[in-house]
């Protein structure tokens, strides 16, 4: 594409989805964010139909649905479908919304007559799929259209294919329109065995998504639930000494302290509030499932789902300040069955 100059901006389009400069009008509702589905996006709302388009990376939400200003012109409808736009004329669409995906649009790299697709190979159109199965919005009898020049349909082994990769029923070029018939099922939901606790902290409805999942009675279980983070223990350095670091792999043992999925938080302001640290946390990518407030002790107890998780919490929390103050962040100790004197057993406690 680069030698025929077949590509427009952003070049070159080495590992990138090329922007080509041909597009087929698609009848869609999802369409993905990058800049070659900019056309795609502009004839949907020129459709006059629902525009859901995801958050970049995932990492504020989902679904952003764009609403175009009253009267909008065509001029104001191609804006709209640029990523300025969509920053512009967009409101989150929460997992509570109950929306129903009538068409899926993916950009590929490569795609095969088959259906067998390639993209960028940082997999978020196939999470985005299984997110929106988990959430009820999409089934396996929904279309899913990819947008590609001609020179980019090609064979595809199916051995370079998982059980989590999303496949294509139809292939739009400037040529052609190939039905692909392809009857590999696509992703039945998130495959949490996937899912890294880096890829949770960076995605809020990922965690979402989890809670509810297990909640359900699903396993739920991390691909490094029972491995420390990197980069985990050399920042908790910072806040205790190498010995009193409680291991991850251990067990528990009576008398002991064991591993914690509790995150202690103090030196708080006097005057701090739940919700300014609520926000604080969640801009920090460390929102905990729970929170116990100890305002008069000028701290608070950040409650995780697992230790990995905790650590998690613990490397994004460095140098976190609120206010005027700089946090004291360490794993609060979690007392074995045969508790401190005067202390129940399993009571989270802060760190001396």
């Amino acid at each position: 594409m680069e030698s025929r100059n077949l590509a427009d901006f952003p070049r070159p389009v080495h590992h990138r989805i090329p922007n080509f400069k041909a597009f087929k009008m698609a009848r869609t509702i999802k369409v993905n964010p990058d800049a070659p589905q900019k056309n795609a996006r502009f004839f949907v709302l020129d459709s006059k139909k629902t525009l859901l388009v995801p958050t970049p990376r995932l990492r504020t939400g989902l679904f952003n649905k764009i609403t175009p200003p009253p009267g909008a012109t065509k001029d104001i409808l191609r804006k709209c479908a640029t990523s300025q736009g969509v920053r512009n004329y967009s409101t989150p669409v929460g997992l509570d919304s109950r929306v129903l995906v009538d068409l899926v649009v993916v950009g590929s790299v490569a795609v095969s007559e088959k259906g067998w697709r390639i993209g960028k190979g940082e997999g978020y159109a196939d999470l985005e799929y299984a997110m929106m199965v988990s959430m009820g919005a999409v089934s396996q009898g929904t279309p899913v259209v990819t947008i590609v020049h001609d020179c980019q349909v090609v064979d595809i082994p199916e051995t370079l294919l998982e059980d989590h990769d999303l496949t294509v029923d139809y292939i739009l070029t400037p040529t052609r329109v190939v039905t692909t018939g392809c009857a590999r099922p696509k992703p039945a939901g998130i495959v949490w065995s996937k899912i890294s606790c880096e890829m949770m902290g960076k995605m809020p409805v990922l965690r979402s998504l989890r809670c509810r999942e297990e909640q359900a009675g699903k396993d739920v279980t991390l691909r490094d639930k029972h491995r420390s983070l990197p980069g985990a223990r050399a920042a908790l350095s910072t806040v205790r000494s190498p010995r009193e670091l409680p291991s991850l792999e251990s067990g528990s043992v009576p008398g002991e302290d064991v591993p914690s999925s509790t995150v202690y938080v103090g030196n708080l302001p006097r005057d701090a509030r739940v919700s300014e640290l609520k926000r604080a946390l969640s801009a920090r990518g460390a929102a905990p499932s729970r929170l116990t407030w100890q305002g008069p002790q000028r701290g608070a107890f950040l409650h995780y789902r697992d230790p990995a998780e905790a650590w998690q919490a613990i490397s994004r929390l460095q140098g976190f300040c609120l206010g005027a103050n700089t946090a004291r962040v360490a794993l609060a100790r979690q007392q074995g069955a045969s508790g401190p004197a005067g202390g129940r057993a399993g009571e989270p406690h802060p760190d001396p």
